[in-house]
């Protein structure tokens, strides 16, 4: 299953390093629990999962690692590494697309279109944003010259599913959240990055935290919504074509 776990981050669109490191978290997290196709198998990855829990009142009340796994470091930036990798393989095991959520399907149906044309249309949004968080990755000052990339390469779990991109404001440590869109956003989206600004705010009290929604272009809804949250930032990206004569 190993190979086939490898083509799918590559397919992902993941980078080389991410996904080495991703591997060697899965190994060393197998290593400890057994497979995780068995688990998957039996009903029993998400216990797995469960064991690797660590918040930030476990840290403050210093307590021991509560996992089979050995390592040095941070504990809870070690187990959130670990978790983050189980929680992606369970997600591939259950048919997951990088860039999907719940309700990707509902985001991006159109009425007036055969359900051929709109898997099509999914597909080719869905690896648009694949696209456009490797681009900014890449080059995350493009978008802000003080953010810093914190999530390891990958996206960061949380309880309402995969934050896109966990950034640092390094000038005052701040954690911000990218949710990147292709296309139009709707309302939908300011409630998706909301939702992901408010899983991290409980998993991270003390710190500030921000969110920066990255679209073609918004609708009403979406840019009245932000209006009011000052936490929120509405970013609209542009795609600029180059061309080069090939004989």
């Amino acid at each position: 299953m190993k190979d086939s776990y490898r083509k799918w981050l590559e397919d992902q669109k993941y980078s080389d390093s991410t996904i080495a490191a991703q591997l060697h978290r899965v190994s060393k997290v197998e290593a400890a629990y057994g497979s995780f196709d068995e688990h998957f198998k039996a009903g029993t990855l998400q216990s797995i999962i469960d064991a690797l829990q660590y918040s930030s009142e476990d840290e403050r009340r210093d307590l021991p690692n509560p996992s089979k796994l050995v390592f040095d470091g941070n504990i809870r930036n070690n187990l959130q590494s670990y978790k983050n990798a189980t929680v992606r393989y369970q997600k591939f095991l259950n048919g997951w697309v990088r860039g999907m959520t719940h309700d990707t399907s509902e985001d991006y149906m159109s009425e007036d279109v055969d359900v051929e044309t709109n898997n099509q249309e999914i597909s080719q949004k869905l690896s648009l944003e694949r696209d456009m968080q490797a681009a900014i990755r890449q080059n995350i000052q493009s978008l802000d010259e003080d953010l810093i990339i914190v999530d390891d390469g990958a996206e960061r779990s949380v309880f309402s599913g995969f934050i896109d991109i966990t950034c640092e404001n390094k000038l005052d440590g701040s954690l911000v959240v990218l949710e990147l869109k292709a296309g139009k956003a709707d309302s939908r989206a300011i409630g998706q990055i909301l939702g992901y600004m408010g899983d991290l705010a409980e998993e991270e009290p003390g710190r500030e935290i921000s969110g920066i929604l990255v679209a073609h272009e918004f609708d009403k809804r979406s840019r009245s919504a932000a209006r009011v949250v000052p936490a929120l930032k509405l970013v609209k990206y542009q795609i600029n074509f180059q061309f080069s004569e090939e004989k």
